[in-house]
């Protein structure tokens, strides 16, 4: 039995497109601006964007870990990120006892003061530790659904390496493990890698960016190439040193899903985060930062793999693989055959949601629209009749007659 029930609107004051589906289809519940609460659906969806992105952080070597949510103030002034004048979306709070606390806006300074306890010999290292967590950011304006939130679950990995080609060598992998990711939740076609400023750390920074009417950033795009700049790099000089051509690049709306840094040395001198190379010289530690707000993705997937009857979810982060509608009738082989289904199913390790629900089957369909399970298997009265399911996949609409002896099979197949 679901804790959520589907809705005919959304919220008034939720203009975003990412929550009203997610509102409306049961995934995702409003406490208030930039604030949501994830329900079994939505934490369903959740939880295999983080088992992608973990699989691919783990390819490249990354260690998970788990970082605490409350900071300390002295750690933070090492880094000069603490003052409010700095860093202006701070969440603080002060303790019962003295002292005040902030919430992780970041992890940076919380990796360099952790991993200073553990860094001492060239031996050490590389090491690429990384966590899921959430983050807390005090947003003036808050009006993007999930995809810019106070509150937000992301992942974040930090690499920690001897030299700059060290790093640049891991920095190559993650480009690739982005990619990889992307490509897994379904929307790898429509991202692409864009050169954005690297602030005070390097050159260039590297963000992903999917192409959206919904997006927050214009970025310059050579459609041949895939590749793409940020609209605050687009200059003359950065396009030459890119060999892209002013006329080739196609000016595109696209909304940020990830993004890695370098940060040479930055972070780690201010915490004196050292090692001692073979000859026993003292060299201060190279890192770099890579992140993905995994609400932001699941978001921009609902903006790109939606249309007006609801989401499309791809197989790969679906809820559930298949939904069962069982139409309401008197004879009991109906309601018999859709529990078979749904055991076989389940004995198969295939996410199955099953709707025995007292209702019309119009709405039970619209209600799966809705919701966006890439399959949808009707047993009904009629169909038992000719021998065989009515299965319609979400994705393009088709609409298939199957006989149980083949649904399983195909069902394992659909991607």
């Amino acid at each position: 039995m679901l804790l959520s029930k589907t809705r005919k609107e959304g919220p008034k004051d939720e203009v975003s497109k990412n929550a009203n589906l997610l509102i409306r289809a049961g995934y995702i519940s409003k406490e208030m601006a930039g604030v949501y609460s994830y329900l079994p659906l939505g934490l369903c969806v959740m939880k295999k964007i983080e088992e992608i992105i973990r699989e691919e952080m783990n390819q490249i070597g990354g260690i998970e870990m788990k970082t605490s949510i409350m900071q300390s103030k002295e750690v933070w002034e090492k880094s000069n990120r603490w003052d409010d004048s700095v860093v202006d979306n701070w969440f603080k709070t002060k303790l019962k006892n003295g002292g005040e606390v902030g919430l992780s806006f970041t992890n940076e300074e919380a990796y360099a003061s952790i991993l200073k306890q553990y860094i001492s010999s060239y031996k050490d290292l590389p090491v690429y530790p990384y966590d899921f967590k959430s983050i807390f950011r005090n947003e003036a304006r808050s009006k993007s659904g999930i995809l810019r939130g106070r509150e937000f679950f992301w992942k974040a990995l930090y690499s920690f390496s001897k030299s700059e080609s060290e790093h640049n060598e891991f920095y190559e992998k993650t480009k690739i493990a982005y990619k990889n990711i992307f490509n897994r939740v379904g929307i790898g076609d429509l991202t692409h890698m864009t050169f954005a400023s690297g602030g005070s750390f390097s050159k260039f920074s590297h963000e992903f960016q999917a192409i959206t009417s919904a997006g927050e950033d214009i970025i310059y795009l050579d459609e041949k190439s895939g590749i793409a700049v940020n609209k605050e790099v687009y200059t003359d000089e950065i396009l030459k040193s890119l060999n892209l051509e002013k006329d080739k690049l196609v000016e595109k709306k696209a909304i940020e899903v990830g993004n890695i840094f370098s940060l040479g040395t930055r972070f780690s001198e201010p915490f004196d985060l050292k090692y001692k190379n073979e000859k026993g010289e003292e060299k201060l530690v190279i890192m770099g930062s890579y992140g993905i707000g995994l609400g932001r993705l699941m978001g921009t997937v609902v903006e790109i793999l939606s249309d007006e009857k609801g989401i499309i979810w791809p197989v790969s982060i679906a809820p559930y693989n298949v939904h069962i509608v069982e139409i309401a009738s008197n004879d009991l082989k109906v309601k018999e055959t859709a529990e078979k289904l749904y055991v076989m199913f389940s004995k198969n390790g295939i996410d199955v949601m099953y709707d025995d629900r007292d209702a019309r089957a119009g709405e039970k369909f619209n209600d799966s629209d809705l919701i966006g399970i890439p399959v949808r298997i009707v047993v009904s009265e009629k169909g038992l009749e000719k021998g065989e399911f009515e299965v319609k996949l979400r994705k393009d609409g088709k609409v298939l007659n199957l006989k149980e002896s083949e649904i399983l099979d195909f069902v394992k197949e659909y991607k």
